[in-house]
């Protein structure tokens, strides 16, 4: 049996200010019948700049909700009806996510416009299924990534910063996953996969906090190709280990419980990153995970990242919300159980409690730039 190839990088990477003026030229190879999906914010901005570049008969799809199996089964419908042969995914992860499934299902290829620098979901070779309510149910893994990439500067600029402080969360989440994950690794590229990871936590580090009082400076621009482009390659190295582990087992928890919906994913990912290094600490007998998690905290409020449930709509979660978020985040396959111990709900409903920046104990941050943990 031959093995399956590895989707490791989109054929084309497009980076650059203002792009979408000059669009249709730049992916026309790949179709001739586009149909676009996004959220409302995304299309009104896609229509605004490239509208005039597209064809007259290109569909414009609103997702208009989860990236849910309903939302899908919409959407492969009029794909048929359109008779579609290229998919233009634009807005943030969800709409990235259900234009490369529905391209998967149709067979067609397609091309991802990010209009933030939240997620990496424009390069992964990976979509993300929600219900209707905003749970996550299960992901799928892509035989490919997607044939293009879009990264226009311009349009990015216009995302809250917020959006790319989540970015950032998410991004950092690849060191502290990847490095348990696959620590015994003896596979070249997942070591290099693994130590990419590291350099982005360290550039993050370094940059995160100039970069966001400079929007669409140089520093910006790097900072943007970190979250959107870089995790998606190491993840594409380094395989499914090299992506998520128990942070983002605690982001699926959390996405359970509706309060928690007004956060990002990044934020979710990032508080998951600090809820990951106390199992480490009390479960894993990590000498680090202590220094690691106070030198993120440190960053975290640098940055305004959440460091507590409470800064993720959870003030005051009951016990039977905390065992719902870890019974999710522990049930079978989940990615907690890609860590080198065995974690039980128990575990990590200790952990969420304990992992609150005003219920651990007081220590005086790590400056991050002076800490290698």
């Amino acid at each position: 049996m031959m093995p399956l190839p590895q989707a490791i990088a989109p054929s084309q990477v497009l980076r650059g200010r203002q792009l979408l003026a000059d669009l249709w030229p730049l992916i026309e190879h790949l179709g001739r019948r586009p149909l676009v999906v996004g959220g409302t914010r995304a299309l009104a901005l896609l229509r605004s700049q490239a509208a005039a570049t597209l064809p007259t008969h290109t569909l414009w799809l609103d997702l208009g909700g989860e990236a849910s199996e309903a939302a899908l089964a919409k959407l492969l419908a009029a794909a048929t009806v359109h008779k579609s042969d290229v998919i233009l995914g634009c807005g943030g992860g969800k709409a990235l996510d259900m234009a490369k499934l529905l391209a998967h299902r149709i067979g067609r290829p397609v091309v991802t416009i990010p209009t933030s620098g939240a997620t990496c979901a424009a390069w992964t070779a990976l979509s993300n299924l929600y219900s209707d309510q905003g749970a996550f149910l299960y992901d799928v893994a892509l035989p490919r990534c997607p044939d293009g990439i879009v990264l226009d500067y311009t349009l990015i600029e216009t995302a809250p910063r917020r959006t790319l402080v989540a970015g950032i969360g998410d991004a950092l989440a690849k060191w502290y996953e990847a490095s348990i994950s696959s620590r015994d690794s003896q596979e070249a590229v997942v070591i290099m996969a693994v130590q990419q990871a590291r350099v982005l936590r360290d550039l993050l580090f370094q940059w995160s906090a100039q970069a966001l009082n400079h929007p669409g400076g140089h520093l910006w621009q790097q900072v943007v190709d970190a979250t959107v482009l870089l995790p998606g390659l190491m993840g594409g190295l380094g395989g499914a280990p090299c992506r998520t582990v128990a942070a983002h087992a605690v982001h699926n928890g959390l996405t359970h419980i509706p309060a928690t919906h007004g956060s990002l994913h990044g934020e979710k990912v990032a508080l998951g990153v600090l809820v990951q290094l106390r199992l480490e600490e009390t479960l894993g007998s990590n000498p680090l995970a202590a220094q690691a998690r106070q030198q993120l905290l440190g960053f975290y409020r640098q940055v305004d990242l959440p460091t507590s449930l409470a800064e993720i709509g959870l003030p005051n979660p009951s016990p039977e919300t905390l065992a719902h978020i870890a019974q999710v985040a522990t049930a079978p396959g989940s990615d907690v159980h890609r860590l080198p111990f065995p974690v039980t709900a128990a575990d990590l409903v200790a952990a969420l409690v304990t992992t609150d920046a005003g219920q651990v104990s007081a220590v005086e941050a790590v400056s991050p730039a002076s800490s290698s943990a």
